[in-house]
C-alpha cells in the first residue's frame, strides 16, 4: 500500500531548511558562473539522443512522442547542451562557456539535481578548478581525484586487461597479468609516485605526463591521483576528475568529444552539497 504523502524511492523532497540551501547553493553558483564569462542554458526535458551519452539504456526513462519516435527523460544534460549549442544555435551564437541548473532523471525514480557547464574547446584546468570555486563558495573543501581513462583503455586494448577486471578494481587480476610494470601503476596515488615515466611503456607514460601537467596548474591541498578509474560516460576519453567525501560524490567532469566537437565540462551535485552543508551546520 502506497500512502497519499509518500514520494518515490530515490526522490528528493525539500522544504523550509534544506529548500533554503538549495536555492542559495543554485543562486551563488549562477553569479560565480555568470562572472566568469558563462551563460545559462536550459535544455528540453526530453531528448531523442540520450541513449549516445550513457553506457547503455538501462537506466533511462524511456516514452514515445505524438509521433510514436522513442524519447526519454533528461539522463545526462552534456551531450545535449553540446549538440544544441553547436547544431542549433551555432549560427546565432559564437557563445562557447555555457552552464545550466536544472535536474536529470534514471529509471525507475531516480532524480539528481545538477549545476554543471560545458565549455567547447576548454580545459581540463579551467573546469576542474572553476568545480572547486563553486565548492568552496559553500565552504565545502573534499577530496580531488584525477585520473585519465586513456589508460584504462589502453590496459584493455592493447595489454589484454579485463575492462570488467579495471571497472571492479581487481587488484589481484591486474597483478597476474605479466605486466612488470603493472604493480608501479597500481601503487600511484600522489604526483611524487610518478617519480620515473621511463618504467612504463611510452603510450602509458604520455597519459601519465598528462595526469602531472594538470595537477601542477591546479591549486587544490587534496589531490589523489588514480591512474585506473574507469568512467561510465561514453563521451569521456582523456582527463577526468571526481571531486568525493566520504563516499559521497559532489563533483565530477573532464576532457571529451561528441560529434567530432572537443569539449570539456563539469556538474556539481546540488543534493550532495545540500546534506553536506546542513549536516555541518547541525554539527558546528
Amino acid at each position: 500500500m502506497i500512502f497519499e504523502h509518500e514520494i518515490p524511492v530515490g526522490s528528493y523532497l525539500y522544504f523550509g531548511e534544506s529548500a533554503k540551501v538549495k536555492r542559495s547553493i543554485e543562486n551563488d553558483s549562477a553569479q560565480l558562473l555568470e562572472q566568469e564569462g558563462y551563460q545559462e542554458i536550459v535544455t528540453p526535458l526530453f531528448s531523442h539522443h540520450q541513449h549516445e551519452s550513457v553506457g547503455s539504456k538501462k537506466p533511462l526513462i524511456r516514452l514515445n512522442d505524438a509521433d510514436n519516435h522513442e524519447v526519454s527523460l533528461r539522463a545526462d544534460s552534456t551531450a545535449d547542451v553540446v549538440r544544441i549549442v553547436t547544431k542549433r544555435l551555432g549560427r546565432s551564437s559564437d557563445v562557447k562557456k555555457w552552464f545550466y541548473v536544472q535536474p536529470v532523471f534514471r529509471f525507475p525514480t531516480t532524480e539528481q539535481y545538477q549545476i554543471g557547464a560545458e565549455l567547447i574547446d576548454g580545459s581540463f584546468e579551467e573546469v576542474c578548478s572553476m568545480s572547486i570555486k563553486l565548492l568552496s563558495q559553500q565552504n565545502l573543501n573534499p577530496i580531488l581525484q584525477i585520473a585519465n581513462i586513456a589508460i584504462p583503455k589502453l590496459l584493455n586494448e592493447k595489454y589484454n586487461i579485463s575492462l570488467e577486471d579495471i571497472k571492479s578494481m581487481n587488484i589481484e587480476a591486474m597483478q597476474n597479468s605479466g605486466l612488470s610494470w603493472m604493480q608501479k601503476l597500481i601503487m600511484i596515488h600522489q604526483a611524487e609516485d610518478i617519480d620515473e615515466l621511463e618504467d612504463f611503456p611510452e603510450d602509458i607514460a604520455c597519459e601519465l605526463q598528462k595526469i602531472l601537467k594538470n595537477v601542477d596548474k591546479i591549486s587544490y591541498d587534496k589531490i589523489v591521483i588514480s591512474p585506473l578509474y574507469y568512467a561510465k560516460m561514453r563521451y569521456y576519453d582523456s582527463l577526468l576528475f571526481r571531486i568525493f567525501e566520504d563516499n559521497k560524490l559532489f563533483a565530477r567532469g573532464g576532457i571529451y568529444a561528441i560529434d567530432e566537437v572537443r569539449a570539456a565540462g563539469f556538474a556539481l551535485y546540488t543534493d550532495a552539497c545540500v546534506e553536506k552543508i546542513i549536516q555541518k551546520g547541525e554539527n558546528a
